[in-house]
């Protein structure tokens, strides 16, 4: 294991830290039409299927492989209408209702979370994580 000063001062390249993932760039073309295509290698890799999740954060275009549908709360949506005493034609229609609720919710949530996140660097996650050792 390479000391973490050491590699905090940047006296260590990046690729000889153990467990660190490699990052992997590649410049590609915008069509006229505003499309790009995801480099085949990066597709297999993170098993994309029909579908991804694109996020714009902080200038920047995030991504994501969508691998099941991390949204559907069907089931505890479904329970709580039918201790609500919901059935029939009247539960089918609440159930579509809310169930269309749950992605502008998500994303509001998000929206009002995201200017308290904070971007890491390497120096500031080394002192995240040693905060307990200067106590």
């Amino acid at each position: 294991m390479v000391p973490s000063d050491v590699v905090a001062k940047g006296k260590v390249p990046m690729e000889n830290i153990p467990n660190r993932k490699k990052h992997a760039v590649k410049r590609i073309a915008v069509s006229s039409k505003k499309q790009i295509t995801i480099p085949k290698d990066f597709y297999e890799q993170l098993g994309i299927g029909n579908e991804v999740l694109i996020e714009l954060a902080d200038n920047k275009l995030i991504i994501r492989p969508i691998h099941g549908d991390h949204f559907d709360f069907s089931d505890l949506i479904l329970k709580d209408l039918i201790e609500e005493g919901y059935a029939g034609e009247e539960l089918y229609k609440e159930f579509v209702y809310r169930k269309s609720q749950i992605a502008p919710a998500l994303e509001t949530m998000i929206s009002e979370e995201r200017p308290k996140a904070k971007t890491y660097t390497w120096d500031t996650l080394e002192d995240l994580f040693n905060e307990d050792d200067e106590e």
